[in-house]
């Protein structure tokens, strides 16, 4: 008995020494940044510093960093003095820079980033300023008047302002973006319109009614901003930040208009900071439709097929409801009634009017059918259809080209066979005349290299390729099998018995080498027998496809076909019957700018409709339309007729640098015709590339810094501005000329100047940046 009291005490000291070091971890990961890995250790999780909030490190940090680093300002479920403890470190404000920026060369040197960045501002000075709440956000603020009477100006955040912004936007990114929902796309790492458009396409099932939310034009007010400061501190306790927020609404640098065409387009009067602030905003009306959309799934299990015992066959459609949500566009489906279709309409109208005090458009936020009537989300057209819509079968042309490149494959592979035939028999011909001529000449054959047994290899291999061949024909396998066993008097028992044992056994031999290798029943029942399981399969296939589109939907993505002609049109890149025509404008181009120039327009419209069903429709577009607009700019540049230009260029529109080496920007036909749904990434719209033009200026300017975010190069050339709806005397509000979905840079960009290096105009014209990534503030005023 004592003996085991003993060994109970024993087990109570361990279980109360494991729960102290148990509780030791927990305070060591609360108060040490802990790098983010799968599995920590107890000798790295003691081995890692505590972060230092003074420090004044000049390096920028990673993702695994910055994420402790926020952390570790976490305390009582709340995210505590951000600003001056995280946001304001000089090491996290480098990490925006960073971000803001692209390596950059000189005199073939990579410079430094802290460099570059001391050149513009002091990183350190502009850490204490917001240690010491004395950032000046207006001042760091640039209103540029509009160019009309009645026209909007706008408010551009100068290249340290951005600083800031990009800083606030990472810090809250790492505080928020494990808490949205996952239907939440936009403004997010990898969640952007590809990856919604393939949950849309692969995860949503059977949807019989959707409709999309529309927001009224407006920009957000000061209740607007005041309840998305008060959303934000349930997570955030940093009064200091949300002053900085509200000034940066108030005085125009950052802003939300919900309905406008802005949000996720590059363009320079949106804000990075605003996705991030829109999704905080939005995101408790998420996690009520997921509350919603789990009570449901509750409500409404899922069954497998084979967990339903029915003789009748039964199919099992539960009731969904599904939401997708990219910035302020909202798509909300349902698999069920049309009642409980409206019924949720009617608590998002309300939700979104009472609690979010936002003004929806209510005609225009209306039902839809969703097998019979498509419906316009994230610049796309979604309809629900039959699975064999998306996956088609092969239809009969293609059936017959098939039959057609399987007997010609036929036919190559027997007058293949026949040469090899032909020169195994020409090389043995060689092979004897050589060796009797050696043998007549001489006594034997002597020769100074022995080649018998590269010979006999030959021969060899030869052999077993004619056997393989011939055991693979059951044909001639069954011609000598009849006639080597058809008709023989050796098998009758009277003459059997007449013979020598010596012979009959020898001959039973014989017959069983013959029906071993030579009898092809057994290989001819194989063959009808892989047949047959074809055609089944073939059948079930065909039956399981009739019932699918019988009894599900899925979604099927287009690409606004009539939309893009119209915008191509209304672009100069085709005529009033469709036909490809001149830009006038870009002829003061250089011809690899105008190349670049349309080179960029294609690329973005192929990544951002490669997702889309209709993809076809897209690629004519830019193989048709883009590419013989650019060639017939290029004839009217030079004074030359197509054919002329065609010849010079090709159709590849292939030019040549200064030292002689072939460029191709423009994507190839063959290029064109290999992309497909492989890129599920948030592409650039080609909004950007649509309204605007760059155009060099003639004339001999002083060296000017480029206005790409922290370039050092001077060797950078002057560009003017030309945007699209004043070079063809429009607004973008007039919805009769301007194409709906269509969205436009501010005019107050109009005519004006920027220094760019050579290899920043290259990114600008290809579209691998946009003029979110230029410092709008610093244009030149040329005369």
């Amino acid at each position: 008995m004592q003996d085991l009291l003993l060994v109970v005490a024993k087990q109570r000291v361990l279980h109360n020494a494991q729960l102290e070091a148990a509780s030791m971890l927990i305070n060591l990961r609360r108060t040490i940044a802990i790098p983010f890995h799968q599995k920590p250790t107890l000798c790295k999780l003691l081995s890692t510093r505590t972060p230092n909030p003074n420090s004044n490190s000049t390096q920028p940090l990673s993702e695994s960093q910055l994420k402790s680093l926020v952390l570790s300002r976490y305390a009582r479920g709340k995210f505590t003095n951000l600003l001056q403890n995280v946001i304001a470190l000089p090491a996290v404000l480098l990490t925006a820079c960073q971000n803001l920026t692209t390596p950059q060369t000189q005199n073939g040197l990579r410079l430094s980033l802290p460099d570059s960045v001391s050149k513009r501002f002091s990183i350190h000075e502009m850490g204490r300023e917001l240690c010491e709440n004395r950032f000046d956000v207006a001042a760091s603020s640039v209103t540029m008047a509009a160019p009309r009477n009645g026209g909007e100006s706008l408010v551009l955040p100068s290249l340290k302002l951005k600083v800031l912004i990009e800083a606030i936007r990472i810090v809250l990114g790492v505080v928020y973006d494990e808490r949205f929902v996952t239907f939440s796309y936009g403004g997010r790492v990898n969640m952007g319109r590809h990856t919604a458009i393939r949950y849309l396409k692969n995860s949503v099932a059977n949807p019989s009614w959707w409709f999309s939310v529309s927001f009224n034009g407006g920009k957000f007010e000061q209740r607007h901003v005041n309840k998305l400061c008060l959303f934000m501190h349930e997570k955030i306790e940093d009064e200091v930040l949300t002053n900085i927020i509200k000034t940066l609404f108030e005085c125009g640098a950052v802003r939300i208009e919900l309905g406008s065409c802005c949000f996720g387009r590059g363009f320079p009067q949106e804000s990075g900071l605003s996705s991030i602030l829109m999704n905080i905003y939005f995101n408790g009306f998420d996690k009520e439709i997921q509350e919603m959309r789990l009570k449901k799934n509750q409500e409404h299990p899922k069954f497998e097929s084979n967990e339903l015992v029915s003789e009748d066959g039964v199919f099992y459609k539960p009731v969904k409801i599904y939401a997708v949500r990219y910035l302020d566009e909202i798509l909300v489906m349902t698999s069920g009634s049309k009642m409980l279709t409206m019924d949720l309409k009617n608590w998002v109208v309300k939700y979104l009017e009472g609690s979010l005090e936002l003004m929806v458009d209510k005609i225009k936020t209306s039902i839809h059918s969703a097998v019979s009537e498509k419906i316009d989300f994230m610049g796309m057209e979604l309809q629900a259809v039959p699975p064999s819509v998306l996956h088609p079968p092969m239809s009969e042309k293609a059936i017959r080209a098939r039959k057609k490149y399987l007997r010609q494959k036929e036919v190559r592979a027997i007058e293949l066979k026949n040469a090899r035939e032909r020169n195994r028999k020409k090389l043995g011909m060689k092979i004897m005349s050589h060796v009797f001529k050696k043998l007549k000449s001489s006594d034997g054959l002597k020769s100074e290299y022995q080649i018998e047994n590269q010979v006999r290899e030959i021969f060899r291999t030869w052999a077993d390729e004619v056997v393989q061949e011939f055991l693979e024909s059951l044909d001639e396998r069954w011609d000598w099998y009849r006639k080597l066993s058809a008709g023989n008097f050796l098998s009758l028992r009277h003459i059997r018995q007449q013979l020598p044992e010596e012979l009959v056994d020898a001959y039973d031999k014989f017959q069983e080498q013959v029906d071993k290798h030579l009898n092809p029943v057994r290989d001819r029942k194989a063959r009808e027998e892989e047949e047959r399981r074809v055609t089944e399969e073939a059948e079930q296939k065909y039956a399981k496809r009739t019932v699918e589109d019988l009894t599900k939907l899925c979604v099927k993505a287009d690409a606004p076909i009539e939309v893009l002609r119209k915008m191509v049109k209304l672009i100069g890149f085709t005529n009033h019957m469709g036909r490809p025509r001149p830009i006038t404008l870009l002829t003061a181009l250089e011809d690899a700018d105008i190349i670049k120039w349309y080179a960029g327009v294609g690329r973005r419209l192929l990544d951002f409709y490669c997702c889309c069903h209709n993809f076809k429709m897209v690629k004519t577009i830019v193989t048709y339309h883009l590419r013989f607009s650019c060639i017939l700019t290029l004839a009217e540049k030079h004074e030359s007729t197509k054919s002329e230009a065609m010849k010079h260029y090709t159709k590849d529109l292939k030019v040549f640098d200064i030292n002689g080496n072939q460029e191709v920007y423009f994507p190839t036909e063959r290029e064109v015709k290999m992309m497909g749904d492989k890129n599920l990434s948030d592409p650039i719209p080609v909004d950007g590339a649509f309204s605007l033009a760059l155009i060099r200026l003639a004339s001999d300017e002083p060296p000017y810094s480029c206005v790409a975010h922290f370039c050092d190069r001077t060797d950078t050339i002057v560009y003017r501005v030309r945007l699209l709806q004043s070079r063809l005397n429009l607004t973008p509000v007039d919805d009769k000329k301007w194409v709906p979905g269509m969205g436009a840079i501010n005019e107050s960009l109009h005519l004006k100047c920027f220094p760019l290096c050579p290899d920043h105009i290259h990114d600008l014209y290809m579209g691998s940046i946009t003029f979110q990534d230029i410092d709008c503030t610093s244009f030149v005023d040329v005369d």
